[in-house]
């Protein structure tokens, strides 16, 4: 097979691609979001997981300032969970929106937000959304 000179680049281009993937991993907090009244008063536990992929580029990564500071992640988190709302998927995408606005060179984020002890008759374990969008 012969391949032109062009396509060797193109291709060579596409190797050279790299990303870099951002986690924040079971993240705990206290929080009263759900439909029930009971969930709003008494509150529950929640374990949040993140990832932020976003292209690497040729540059070094040494500097807070070339990269994804975590801290700014958990911070938005932190702001959303504070927040009643009924649905998990509600926060899951607010979050998402949030990092997105936030950090332009972002290409995909999920979330995962785990509610421990849901108010399910006989249920023992936890409930969770994932959501993930690329951008």
């Amino acid at each position: 097979m012969i391949v032109s000179k062009n396509d060797m680049e193109s291709k060579c281009l596409k190797l050279d691609n790299s990303e870099l993937i951002i986690e924040l991993k079971g993240v705990k907090f206290f929080a009263f979001h759900g439909l029930y009244e009971e969930e709003r008063r008494v509150g529950g536990e929640y374990i949040v997981n993140l990832t932020v992929k976003y292209e690497a580029g040729d540059e070094k990564v040494n500097k807070i300032e070339k990269t994804i500071n975590y801290e700014n992640l958990y911070e938005i988190i932190k702001a959303e969970m504070k927040q009643t709302r009924d649905l998990l998927e509600t926060i899951a995408v607010s979050v998402s929106e949030k990092i997105s606005k936030q950090f332009s060179q972002v290409k995909e984020v999920e979330i995962r937000i785990e509610k421990k002890n849901p108010p399910i008759v006989n249920f023992s374990g936890g409930v969770a959304v994932t959501y993930r969008k690329q951008f």
